[in-house]
């Protein structure tokens, strides 16, 4: 059996690096994006219990998986199932580039033009990294893993993924 945990901020590579591990070895990937918002604009979290139900219906059908995201309360719900967590801490700069540079991601957006007009918002969340101390932030992320018992590994620098896993 594989269950991976991957997280870290917005832009640091967690979705890239998430399907890679899915499809090297066949997993179950789950986007915590998918599960953590309410379909509105603006958008609005959903309660940590809705979305806690549907992380659970994605374990009860699902033996094998990857699970990502930058949510640690939603992480702290799972990361003990996992065998490994990843904790892609970048910089804040390289996380900035990767956001500038990424494709149209059509499970969030409706359009590329959409995604790019949240860019501006996306920029400046992700420079918050740092100094925000919410579930979102960087103190979150090392506790997280810091509190993690099992096998992990944290890159701080981007990475081939042939580097994370062997390929």
């Amino acid at each position: 059996m594989s269950k991976f945990v991957v997280f870290g901020n917005s832009g640091s590579g967690k979705s890239t690096l998430a399907k890679e591990l899915a499809l090297k070895n066949q997993l179950a990937h789950l986007d915590l994006d998918t599960v953590a918002w309410q379909s509105i604009t603006p958008a609005e979290r959903l309660s940590i219990s809705e979305s806690s139900k549907s992380i659970n219906d994605f374990l009860s059908i699902n033996s094998d998986w990857v699970i990502e995201g930058c949510y640690s309360d939603l992480l702290e719900l799972v990361i003990q199932q996992a065998e490994e967590v990843i904790f892609l801490n970048l910089p804040v700069s390289a996380c900035i580039d990767n956001a500038k540079n990424r494709p149209w991601e059509p499970h969030k957006y409706e359009s590329k033009e959409a995604q790019d007009a949240n860019l501006e918002m996306l920029i400046n969340w992700i420079s918050q990294y740092t100094a925000r101390t919410d579930t979102f932030s960087k103190f979150a992320h090392e506790k997280l893993f810091e509190d993690f018992q099992g096998k992990k590994t944290m890159y701080t620098q981007a990475t081939s993924r042939c580097e994370v896993q062997d390929c």
